[in-house]
């Protein structure tokens, strides 16, 4: 299966997640951080990388749906396999949106406070983990932004059973 959206062939989402991913990874570290420290330099830190996850999530995620949508063939087990990766992500995406309001409400605070951003964070990275783990099975089980060479696609054919559809006709 190829990538609808690509630059000269190459998937653009798998480029841009690990943007979000190293930011929302970023900022729970940098609420711990801020929690054992006191240094508020650390909530304010955690609060820019959180728009910043949330940022590059959206960025990530248009290329996603163009490949989800138009890329993958329906009633296919990689079909519910990328629903499932959208809507992890989306959960995550919630979290880290809802961190970002409560800590930017908080920003210019003396002593703003780590609890809600440590425990959305965590819920946030707590639905990313199992995301990229589907994120990566796409790639790797279903081929979902790899072009394959005719080569590859004949050598593949050999040594697996076809593919079944995720529902069959009855």
């Amino acid at each position: 299966m190829y990538s609808q959206a690509n630059i000269k062939g190459h998937a653009i989402h798998p480029m841009l997640v690990g943007f979000p991913i190293a930011f929302y990874t970023a900022t729970f570290l940098a609420f711990i951080v801020y929690a054992a420290v006191g240094n508020v330099f650390w909530f304010q830190f955690g609060t820019v990388t959180a728009w910043a996850g949330v940022g590059f999530a959206i960025l990530a995620a248009v290329p996603g749906l163009v490949d989800w949508s138009m890329g993958i063939p329906k009633d296919t087990k990689a079909k519910a396999r990328g629903t499932r990766h959208m809507v992890l992500n989306l959960v995550a995406f919630a979290a880290f949106l809802i961190t970002a309001i409560v800590a930017t409400g908080r920003f210019g605070l003396i002593d703003p406070g780590a609890a809600w951003p440590i425990i959305l964070s965590a819920i946030g990275l707590g639905f990313t983990i199992p995301a990229g783990f589907i994120g990566w099975e796409l790639v790797q089980k279903d081929h979902v932004g790899v072009e394959l060479t005719p080569e590859q696609v004949r050598l593949e054919a050999a040594h697996q059973p076809p593919r079944e559809p995720l529902h069959q006709e009855a």
